[in-house]
């Protein structure tokens, strides 16, 4: 599947948060991740984030699709890093 994922996290906790969600996905801009994962990775990086998060505080937001295909990108200024996959 391609999800996007957004987070917001106390000062303490971003740290973390960027460092376990470079893992699973591309780092496109500042708390925002996007890129193709399976359904078992997604739950893995869930529950380790979970493991940190204050939830009455931070926030994990997920946007789900199919394929990146469903989704129309647009990027104004520099993009932070492209996802684009090439040989």
């Amino acid at each position: 599947m391609y999800v996007i994922l957004v987070y917001d996290c106390g000062e303490k906790r971003v740290g973390k948060m960027l460092k376990l969600c470079r893992k699973y996905l591309n780092w496109i801009q500042n708390s925002v991740f996007e890129g193709e994962i399976s359904e078992v990775k997604l739950k893995e990086l869930t529950l380790k984030a979970k493991d940190f998060m204050d939830e009455d505080e931070d926030s994990l937001i997920i946007f789900s699709g199919r394929t990146e295909k469903w989704l129309d990108k647009q990027v104004i200024g520099k993009e932070r890093c492209s996802t684009d996959n090439f040989l």
